[in-house]
């Protein structure tokens, strides 16, 4: 099994944020599959956190556990535009820290 020339990006994102998100990873050029593009998938949870007396919190207060109405947004991109989407959402996400997760797709994974 090889690596294809694709990897999945997922991070999480507030609720009031997902579809801001998502129309800039399509505007960056994430999400194409084959005759498609503005491909994401997305699943609501609840995100916790607390954030310490150092932190510039978007939401909750320092100190106190918050919790918040996320979405996690997955979506593909090409490995010659990876880099680019990424800043794409760091420039574009309210958080001040976030995680997003980098996957490689298989080639099995992909439909040519």
């Amino acid at each position: 099994m090889n690596h294809s020339d694709y990897f999945t990006i997922s991070f999480n994102v507030p609720s009031t944020h997902a579809d801001a998100l998502r129309d800039v990873l399509g505007r960056s050029g994430a999400g194409k599959i084959g005759n498609y593009s503005y491909c994401s998938f997305s699943i609501r949870g609840t995100g916790r956190f607390k954030p310490s007396e150092n932190a510039n919190p978007y939401i909750g207060s320092q100190g106190v556990l918050e919790e918040v109405e996320e979405e996690k947004v997955e979506t593909v991109c090409h490995k010659d535009i990876l880099h680019s989407v990424i800043e794409s959402i760091k420039s574009a996400h309210p958080y001040e820290e976030m995680v997003i997760d980098i996957y490689p797709v298989y080639e099995m994974g992909i439909k040519k």
